[in-house]
């Protein structure tokens, strides 16, 4: 992400783990991918990434004397630096359904690193939500097993709101105007995770691609659309494109249930096939089946032509479209950056 930073304006620093040598993280034999998954959140996560990141960041605030600290919820690192220095912080809540985040995964590593650092044990991990947490999310969509914190704030998803400088989004993207209108539907795995998937894509664009639809998919920067083969006019292949310019005019948005891309789709109202592969996707997918806002599919499985079937149901089924537009109208209702920026500068000054 550094380049995206500089290209934003902003000094970028890289630290923590991607600074360091990578463990080797090996499969162990018969373990499940939710015990893989806890295993990383505890010893990855919590354990040797937050060590790494704390001393790091303590590097920066040393050097640099920041006012404020804002960092992602799993940067449990950055948060132990900030308690250490003495620095307010705000964490922004990037894993959508809140159940993947377990405090009795992640309290014992996290209170041995504090006692590296001298700080008092953390029973209640309350170190999580002292200051300020920002939720990007429609509060609905958050699993009420997990309910915001007392100093949690939703804010509106910044799918909503256009980059400056980008063009206004065209009725069609394949600016076709001898084809009749037809439903746009977005295929995508990501931008980062998605080079094991396997043949995921080839089945996901074989299963679609017959629809009476037209069909944008997204590879990402990794990956060469040229490696998908010939498509038929309708289908476009892209290696990028902001959520900005496709969502607002799919029906359709077909993924690896990843929280960026569920929480793009149900800000603009736009059901979902979801096929979730790892980490918070299985818990997305599992919030949005019990919203009605989408059809989940095993990956490993699933044949082209369910993930037709399933495209199809999702596609004529007028209860999807309702009830994600419900999730549209309450993420467009909430405040957006400009309260977010407000409550830091109140943060700050508190200091």
């Amino acid at each position: 992400m550094a380049p995206a930073v500089a290209d934003a304006g902003f000094t970028a620093i890289v630290n923590g783990p991607a600074s360091h040598p990578t463990p080797p993280w090996i499969d162990r034999p018969g373990e499940s991918p939710a015990a893989r998954e806890e295993r990383i959140l505890r010893a990855g996560f919590a354990g040797w990434m937050a060590r790494f990141r704390c001393v790091d960041v303590l590097e920066v605030c040393a050097h640099w004397h920041p006012d404020l600290l804002v960092c992602e919820e799993l940067d449990f690192g950055a948060m132990v630096a900030a308690e250490r220095v003495g620095l307010p912080y705000a964490s922004v809540l990037v894993i959508a359904a809140g159940t993947f985040t377990r405090h009795d995964l992640i309290a014992d590593p996290l209170n041995a690193l504090r006692a590296e650092h001298g700080l008092l044990p953390d029973p209640t991990l309350s170190m999580l939500s002292q200051y300020l947490v920002l939720s990007p999310c429609p509060p609905r969509y958050r699993d009420p097993a997990c309910p915001l914190p007392a100093t949690g704030h939703a804010i509106r998803p910044a799918a909503l709101d256009r980059p400056p400088g980008l063009a206004e989004p065209d009725r069609s993207p394949f600016k076709s105007p001898d084809r009749p209108a037809v439903p746009i539907v977005y295929c995508t795995l990501g931008t980062v995770d998605n080079l094991t998937c396997g043949d995921l894509f080839e089945r996901m664009i074989a299963g679609l691609r017959e629809l009476p639809i037209e069909l944008i998919v997204t590879v990402g920067h990794q990956r060469d659309p040229a490696q998908l083969g010939p498509q038929p006019a309708t289908v476009r292949v892209e290696r990028y494109i902001p959520q900005t310019l496709v969502l607002p005019r799919c029906s359709l948005v077909v993924s690896h249930a990843g929280s960026g891309t569920v929480i793009g789709a149900l800000a603009y109202g736009v059901p979902m096939v979801l096929l979730p592969r790892a980490a918070d996707q299985p818990h997305n997918a599992r919030r949005c089946e019990d919203l009605g806002v989408g059809l989940a599919l095993d990956p490993l499985t699933a044949s082209a032509e369910a993930i037709r079937e399933a495209a199809i149901n999702v596609l004529t089924q007028p209860s999807f479209r309702l009830a994600a537009d419900r999730l549209r109208n309450e993420s467009a209702a909430l405040p957006g950056p400009d309260h977010a920026i407000d409550m830091l500068q109140r943060l700050q000054e508190a200091r």
